[in-house]
Formats: C-alpha cells, structure tokens, sequence
C-alpha cells in the first residue's frame, strides 16, 4: 500500500492513539472504583450521587461529552482562577480534554462493572478480615481489591476495547490522532480510500494486540486463583 510519505505522520498518530487510550482507561478505571464505591456506600447522599452519573453519562453520545468538555472545562477553570484571584487564561489541550471526556464517559460504565463485581465478593471475607484486626484500607488492598479485578476483567477488557474505538471522536477537536492524521493525509492525496483502509488496518491491529493482552492478563488471574485453590 502506497502512503505517499505520510507513513511517519499516521504511526506518529497511532502513538498518540495509544497515549490516549490508556491514559482514559486508567482515569476509567479510578473513577469507576470511586463511583462503586459510592453507589455501594451507607450514606445515602454518596449513592444518589453514584446513581445520577451513571444514569446521566451513560444517557449522554460520547462525542457531546468531548465537545462539552473541550469548549466548557477551559471557561469554568477560568471562572475558578478568577474567584481565587489569578489572572491569566487556562486552556484545555485537545489531549486532556480527550482523557478527561472519555474517562468521564466510560468511568460510568467502569462503575457498573465494579459495582457487579463487589457484589460477588462473600461478607465473610471481610468480616474475617476484620477479625484478624485489619483497617479498612488494608482489607480493600489486599482482600477486596483482588477479588473484584478478577470478576471485572473481562468486562473490563470489552470497555477497553469500545474506547479504544471511541478515540477517533476525539481527532474533531484537532488532536493529531490516528484519524486526524488520517484525514490531513486524504486532504493531500486525494487518496480517501487508500488512507481510510490504512487506517482501518492499524485499528484492527491495535484492537488485535489489545484482544491479545486482555486474554494474557485473564489466562494469568485464572492461574493465580487455580493456584491458590489447589
């Protein structure tokens, strides 16, 4: 396949690509745990607050959220600076304002998963975390924590692989993704099919080197938990 020189430009992209997709699905993941957390807290307030970000991003198009995000965080940050009294502009990049958008969005759908998966999790095992004299923090890390990453992988995993799709939304407010640099590379060529079925066969790999590393890290878990039952 013929690129015309612009094979530079769209790896440079695809790396930009992967940047993004991990940076997201980590901040996911945080704000999936902290939003289990909170639907599966005793205090009220924490579970309404739980339950209307699910309810309400997950009702939300992600490519609304990124330009709600991209055009509104810069004006609210300022407005912030300027009631603490400093001057100057704050702007969001379209890489943060990536992350930010999609780890919003898909944290939603994180917190659903970790909320399936500590509802697997036996009460006695924290009551006998408990009576073994462990805090709160310790039980979390060593007892709980494990348990849910095991039942919350695979889904996981598919969540993962849906923002890694997801991140071709992100190149409509200028970042030079893999589709940004994409579509610059059809404005010069004139090439639309040759450059959109490259880039169609670089997301089918990284999906394909994502499908892979997903399925290495299950095999391990599995042969961790056969380990500890045997």
């Amino acid at each position: 396949m013929d690129l015309q020189g612009f094979g530079t430009q769209l790896a440079s992209g695809t790396w930009v690509t992967v940047q993004l997709a991990l940076a997201a699905m980590a901040c996911a993941i945080v704000l999936g745990l902290l939003g289990a957390g909170a639907k599966a807290s005793p205090v009220a307030p924490l579970r309404w607050l739980g339950t209307f970000y699910t309810g309400t991003v997950r009702g939300l198009p992600e490519l609304l959220v990124i330009l709600l995000v991209y055009f509104g965080a810069a004006r609210v940050l300022n407005a912030a600076a300027g009631a603490l009294g400093h001057d100057g502009y704050v702007e969001l990049s379209p890489f943060a304002a990536g992350v930010v958008a999609l780890a919003f969005n898909y944290g939603a759908y994180m917190t659903e998963v970790f909320r399936g998966a500590l509802a697997t999790i036996p009460r006695g095992h924290i009551e006998a975390g408990q009576a073994l004299g462990l805090g709160r923090r310790v039980i979390f890390r060593r007892i709980v924590l494990p348990q849910v990453w095991r039942v919350a992988l695979p889904a996981t995993g598919n969540i993962f692989l849906a923002l890694l799709k997801d991140t071709a939304l992100v190149s409509v407010i200028g970042l030079q993704d893999l589709m940004r640099e994409t579509a610059i590379a059809v404005g010069y060529s004139k090439q639309p099919f040759t450059f959109y079925l490259a880039a169609a066969f670089i997301y089918l790999g990284l999906t394909a080197l994502a499908t892979a590393g997903i399925h290495l890290l299950e095999r391990r878990t599995a042969h961790g938990m056969r380990t500890l039952q045997g």
